[in-house]
């Protein structure tokens, strides 16, 4: 069985050109089809005890790859069918108890989405504790908690800003990215964690 990469219904970005979407949309093929490649090379490579090195290799990449189409199946379904605001449900209720206010937890999100180099900005859901947590993803497979699920993920790697903002504008793209938010879609990877 291989991986399908989804279709997405984006609309008309606030800042972020369509030009950047499709390219982005591509990188994420690409991802898709470097799961699957690898996925076809572990299972062959695993019938000769030879290639144990080579494997175990594979399967460091494929941990990146996975990752890779995964947070960006998330990035980019949060941005179909238009913007939305946070309603007053449960997300909204988890992240107050969290936080004390929305907009404490959104200047905080916002500063781990400014951490400096190549990776994610995540809103994690630990269903077992019943808390969320935001974190910073190292390229896209470092640092990903175990156990827990992520809701929201702000891609930060140059590719999905730099050619609409510059370097100097992330801050700008971060902005822009909430002002696109399509929060229903959020809310509703958080109700099917409770």
């Amino acid at each position: 069985m291989s991986y399908t990469a989804k279709e997405f219904k984006i609309p008309e970005l606030k800042g972020i050109s369509q030009t950047t979407i499709d390219e982005h949309l591509k990188l994420y093929q690409g991802y898709v089809n470097h799961t699957n490649l690898i996925l076809e090379k572990i299972k062959e490579m695993s019938t000769d005890e030879n290639n144990a090195y080579l494997l175990s290799e594979a399967q460091r990449r494929f941990a990146f790859e996975f990752d890779g189409m995964r947070n960006h199946e998330i990035y980019f379904e949060s941005l179909e069918n238009g913007a939305s605001e946070i309603s007053e449900g449960n997300l909204k209720t988890a992240i107050e108890n969290e936080w004390g206010s929305f907009d404490v937890w959104l200047s905080r999100f916002k500063t781990v989405a400014k951490t400096r180099g190549v990776g994610w900005a995540m809103l994690y859901y630990d269903k077992e504790e019943k808390r969320l947590l935001n974190v910073w993803t190292d390229e896209q497979h470092l640092g990903h908690l175990t156990g827990a699920l992520p809701i929201l993920a702000l891609d930060m790697w140059e590719h999905s800003f730099v050619a609409d903002y510059l370097p100097s504008g992330k801050g700008k793209y971060i902005d822009d990215f909430f002002s696109n938010l399509n929060w229903s879609y959020v809310e509703k990877r958080f109700d099917k964690l409770n």
